[in-house]
């Protein structure tokens, strides 16, 4: 992805899953396209208002990432979702490892995103799903200096409320962007040799800082 479409990427993330870590009725029963508006809205004036977020403090960052966005993302699917057919062959101690190597490339990979957070707003579309629906893709455009930019979510319902499992920036799906990179990893050198690769860059991406 181009640095345009990684800063978009985790501020579509961020924006869509930060919520409080225990929703209440309210906002379990919530619509998911009102709700991305509300923390949308929410986190950008945080961000707004954190230099250290600003200026790349990655612990505040990863700060940021673990208490608002993971507890309302469903990881363990998104992750099965890019490591696609080879999950159902994956110990539970590889899919840990997965899970926690994709996380850290991630977080890594876009943490320039919450840098520049300026004068942008989430702009949401209007919401096109059935009644009763329990999987939804909810449609909207990040609007500041320049051309508007489209971003599409896909939500579960859960017990404790809607969570994102994947994400659209500029026509690219997350999720299948990562599925055919780690299917070719997969298929050279097996899952430990992808968790061995993700590990690699992750410490590739420490050390530029």
């Amino acid at each position: 992805m181009t640095g345009r479409r990684q800063w978009l990427a985790l501020m579509a993330v961020v924006a869509a899953a930060a919520l409080p870590a225990w929703p209440s009725r309210a906002q379990a029963t919530e619509a998911p396209d009102a709700l991305i508006q509300r923390v949308a809205n929410d986190v950008f004036e945080t961000v707004k208002r954190d230099p250290a977020i600003r200026n790349g403090d990655m612990a505040r960052i990863v700060e940021l990432v673990d208490t608002k966005l993971m507890p309302h993302v469903n990881f363990e699917r998104m992750t099965s979702s890019a490591v696609g057919r080879f999950w159902r062959q994956a110990t539970p101690e590889q899919r840990q490892r997965l899970q926690a190597e994709f996380k850290t490339l991630l977080v890594r990979t876009y943490a320039g995103a919450l840098t520049q957070i300026r004068d942008q707003t989430l702009v949401i579309r209007p919401l096109r799903a059935a009644a009763g629906a329990t999987e939804v893709v909810v449609r909207s455009e990040i609007r500041g200096k320049g051309d508007p930019i489209q971003l599409d979510y896909r939500l579960e319902q859960t017990p404790s409320g809607w969570k994102v499992y994947d994400l659209n920036v500029l026509g690219v799906w997350l999720v299948e962007t990562y599925r055919t990179q780690f299917a070719q990893e997969i298929g050279a050198k097996g899952i430990d040799g992808l968790i061995d690769a993700l590990a690699e860059r992750n410490r590739a991406n420490a050390q530029r800082g």
